[in-house]
């Protein structure tokens, strides 16, 4: 059986689309790619952890021991409900926010503090420098 086909002058517009629909790749979508996995795939391109995480993972340490302990203790109803009442929600929601920061590399703070330390200095001369010309300005205002 025969299906009826569109034909416009000389083009076949069914098959038209058909082919250009075949041929064509389907579009795909990528997922955005976040600070986070940024850093994990440098981190594992050079082969050798960094030297601040590991330090920072050391220096947690401590906190990790508490961590595992409250959470233990929070799964008891009665502490969880102490815990809430006693623990102001700022410093939870504090903790939550710590947990996202992704903290600067070791250059950048480097610069960073170079450039408070440098406009600190030059901050504090200028400030001397005023605090001289004023006091030169009364001594000689008031001994007039």
């Amino acid at each position: 059986m025969l299906q009826p086909t569109l034909k416009v002058g000389y083009f076949n517009w069914e098959k038209m689309v058909a082919e250009t629909s075949a041929e064509r790749p389907k579009r795909r979508l990528h997922k955005a790619e976040t600070v986070r996995d940024k850093v994990e795939k440098t981190a594992t391109a050079s082969g050798k952890p960094r030297r601040v995480h590991t330090t920072a993972h050391k220096a947690a340490a401590p906190f990790r021991l508490i961590g595992r302990i409250s959470r233990r203790l929070g799964r008891i109803k009665v502490l969880h409900i102490i815990s809430l009442i006693l623990l102001p929600r700022y410093f939870r929601n504090s903790w939550k926010e710590l947990r996202q920061v992704t903290w600067p590399k070791w250059r950048e703070s480097r610069q960073l503090t170079a450039a408070v330390i440098v406009f600190a200095i030059i901050f504090g001369v200028l400030i001397a420098l005023a605090d001289y010309g004023l006091d030169k300005l009364f001594k000689q205002v008031l001994v007039k």
